[in-house]
């Protein structure tokens, strides 16, 4: 496939390496890298070069460049809400975000894609948060030149899944928080639910529209979540006795309120007691009085998956236990660590 040739006959021919410029006092550097494809136009500019002959790859028809390949896999790996990034460098394609929302990986589609072997694709982990721009991805051809239909494979892997990466949107909830606890209703401590949890909706861009306190009563609970639904609230989520003391009585005032496909328990810490249901089309997130103790549980992976439009099953949940225990590290770096992925 290599072979030496004059540079006038070197025209759609592939440099296997780079060709470097020097001009005194103004540059030294790379004027053509490895793998470019030699247009009409870079004659001239390699003979004042020197190249009078050039080292070059002949592509056979059933062949195909890193940077032809590069641009077919992006195009096929990136689902909705996800875009590649101009053209290939040196061969290698970067996938972005093209909106705010939770990034969403096939799994089995992407070891699929790998397991072929001269191609790859390296992602984030799926169901980050992730923002307009960021890199979720990266592809490339990892020989410069392979068979076609080795490409063509990868491409109808990708495109048969409509992209391996996606970005979903996220809704803006009108949440209805409904403070549990008998020794909170009647004011015998201060509530320290409320402030977390309006902070941790308004920086995933929803907000508050009703808050409730209630006692260790199940009719009163169960009012309580009906009475913040009445009044626009389009995502519940409790606090406290999600635990299995004899008064912990808040996923049966949740049950009463309506509630079903009902899944408690969850495989993480923190986080073990927290429950997920459904009270017709709006969601019901159950939160263990982990909550106001550690600043990241399974409320927080669980939310934006909520908020994208996942149904949690007990399978999704089971799923989470691996990477669902949280290092408790003395200054938090998440989401850049292991919780959750």
């Amino acid at each position: 496939m290599s072979k030496t040739v004059p540079v006038e006959k070197a025209v759609g021919m592939v440099l296997p390496h780079d060709v470097t410029e020097i001009r005194k006092g103004e540059f030294k550097g790379c004027a053509f890298r490895k793998g470019h494809i030699i247009r009409p136009e870079d004659v001239d500019h390699l003979k004042r070069l020197g190249k009078e002959n050039i080292y070059v790859l002949e592509l056979g028809p059933d062949d195909i460049h890193e940077n032809e390949a590069a641009e077919k896999l992006a195009a096929a790996l990136a689902g909705d809400g996800v875009k590649s990034t101009g053209k290939p460098t040196e061969g290698k394609l970067n996938l972005v975000a093209a909106r705010d929302g939770l990034l969403k990986i096939d799994i089995d589609g992407l070891y699929r894609f790998n397991l072929l072997g001269e191609v790859m694709c390296a992602t984030l982990h799926s169901n980050g948060l992730v923002a307009e721009g960021d890199q979720v991805g990266a592809t490339r051809l990892i020989p410069l030149v392979s068979k076609r239909p080795i490409v063509e494979e990868a491409v109808s892997i990708a495109a048969a899944r409509n992209g391996l990466l996606k970005v979903l949107p996220l809704r803006k909830a009108k949440a209805g928080l409904v403070i549990t606890g008998s020794e909170v209703f009647h004011g015998r401590i201060k509530d320290a639910f409320e402030p977390v949890l309006r902070q941790k909706l308004a920086q995933i861009g929803s907000e508050v529209v009703a808050v409730k306190f209630a006692p260790d009563e199940v009719g009163l609970i169960s009012a309580a979540i009906r009475a913040c639904i009445d009044e626009g609230a389009d995502l519940i989520v409790t606090s406290g006795g999600m635990s299995v003391d004899p008064d912990d009585v808040t996923r049966t005032g949740i049950a009463e309120a309506g509630a079903s496909d009902m899944v408690y328990g969850t495989p993480v810490l923190p986080g073990a007691m927290f429950m997920v249901a459904r009270i017709g089309k709006v969601p019901v997130l159950g939160l263990p009085a982990c909550g106001m103790f550690h600043k990241i549980t399974v409320f927080d992976l669980i939310l934006p998956r909520i908020l994208a439009g996942d149904a949690i099953s007990r399978e999704d949940l089971a799923l989470m236990g691996h990477g669902g225990l949280c290092r408790q590290c003395k200054s938090c770096t998440y989401p850049h660590c292991g919780f959750g992925k």
